[in-house]
């Protein structure tokens, strides 16, 4: 009974926090769906709706966020962030449901892209520090399935609320107002990371600002930090640079393509992320702590790039094309870069600086999708589909070769037996390795796997 008390508990705790995905995911879709109301309602132009998306959760707003939330979860611990973090993105959402100008709703944009920016590295570490060794990938798995779920929701209220045109996309708005509040109210009885207790991290004011500043130095002073952030910010950064995009500006994509019904674009990308949340659950969180992480991540971020390359080169394929794409790029989704991400970067850094690596990366990657949101509309009217297209596959080809060859090796292994095989011995809460380990423990050899 108690056992069963246990699971269920780290479960309720696995998916209340996974749901900061879900609001991050939603709030993009909010904005992606409403974009073109907000224009025709406050006239503005092509480069103020890029400064819309580039400041928002989508990219700079969540890049600042996660810059600051990061390291202050290592200081402060995994709740006080994923706890007071959505009180600041119900401000947020509740504004640009209400927003009356243009500079309201901008305004509202960046608050709610830095209360998602502060939550999610906040959200994955949590999950992984908490999750059973042999179920991690499964745990973790469930922020990705929320992250999915969230547009799927979002893309079916914007298809069904679609006549009411700006009047639907406030409710859209008010609904993630909703949900935050209440995963907020269920977050309240969550109790803190067993790891980062255990290791000592809770100590006082003085010192514990200490730990946070010598945690950033540790994580830019050792080599193996700096090889994983390259490893981890290059998949992430290129993937995500286009899944930016398209989270935000697939209406646009499809319109340009030759799909011009808002409705029909959002039943698109119903199909899209009703793929990705069937590939997250029946792909990589029941097959992710079983089979070769290596093999999965390739295959998924293949299914992207041919997903890609079918939109571009068989336009003229009308629905048929978008239906192909829409089912491809969705599977990709599911298994692919943000799922394997979430996971290896939780991993392959010592707890003491954590969620801080997780805020750097989450800074850069954001930063970089920010610029390139600026100036995508513009771009894509510009140049059309095929030059813009052609950029994305490329950029996708990358992030397949990153993770091809150096996908790490640590299916099956506790949390600290990575950190020793990675360290040569545990991190203690100074950010400073304890007694040098030769060999990992007896457990450690008998469970690590042969293949990634």
């Amino acid at each position: 009974m108690k056992v069963g008390a246990r699971s269920t508990t780290g479960w309720k705790a696995t998916i209340s926090v996974a749901m900061s995905n879900y609001i991050e995911a939603g709030s993009i879709i909010a904005i992606a769906t409403s974009l073109a109301f907000w224009q025709d309602e406050f006239g503005i132009s092509n480069f103020a709706v890029g400064l819309l998306a580039a400041l928002s959760a989508n990219a700079f707003g969540a890049a600042i966020g996660a810059a600051v939330g990061g390291p202050l979860c290592d200081r402060f611990g995994r709740k006080a962030i994923y706890t007071y973090d959505l009180l600041a993105y119900m401000a947020g959402v509740l504004l640009a449901a209400f927003a009356v100008n243009f500079t309201m709703l901008l305004v509202a944009f960046v608050v709610t892209g830095i209360a998602v920016g502060a939550g999610v590295p906040a959200s994955w570490t949590y999950i992984a520090e908490q999750a059973p060794t042999h179920e991690r990938a499964k745990h973790v798995g469930t922020a990705q399935l929320a992250w999915s779920i969230g547009p799927l929701i979002g893309f079916a209220l914007a298809a069904a609320l679609a006549p009411l045109e700006l009047l639907g996309s406030r409710i859209i708005f008010l609904h993630l107002f909703v949900v935050a509040a209440v995963v907020w109210w269920i977050r309240q009885g969550l109790q803190e990371s067993k790891i980062w207790t255990d290791e000592g991290l809770r100590e006082s004011r003085e010192l514990a600002s200490s730990v946070g500043a010598r945690g950033l130095r540790g994580l830019f002073s050792r080599r193996v930090n700096i090889t994983a952030l390259l490893f981890l910010g290059g998949i992430y950064l290129f993937w995500n640079t286009v899944a930016g995009q398209a989270g935000i500006f697939m209406p646009r994509v499809y319109e340009t393509a030759g799909l011009h019904s808002a409705v029909q674009q959002n039943l698109l990308q119903v199909l899209v992320w009703g793929c990705t949340v069937a590939a997250t659950y029946f792909g990589f969180m029941r097959y992710a702590d079983r089979m070769s992480q290596r093999l999965l991540y390739v295959v998924g971020a293949a299914l992207g790039i041919v997903g890609w390359f079918v939109l571009v080169a068989f336009t003229d394929g009308g629905v048929t094309t978008m239906l192909v794409f829409a089912v491809l790029w969705g599977v990709s989704s599911g298994i692919g870069a943000q799922a394997f991400y979430s996971l290896w970067a939780s991993e392959l850094f010592a707890t003491p600086y954590r969620a801080s690596a997780q805020g750097v990366m989450f800074f850069v990657v954001r930063t970089a999708t920010g610029l390139l949101s600026y100036f995508f509309p513009t771009l894509l009217a510009a140049t059309g589909l095929p030059v813009v297209g052609s950029l994305l596959i490329g950029l996708l080809t990358v992030a397949l070769v990153i993770g091809a060859i150096w996908a790490p090796n640590t299916r099956g292994k506790t949390l600290q037996e990575i950190e020793v095989e990675r360290y040569g011995a545990p991190v203690d809460a100074s950010g400073s390795p304890a007694a040098p380990v030769t060999e990992l423990p007896t457990q450690a050899r008998a469970t690590a796997p042969t293949t990634a």
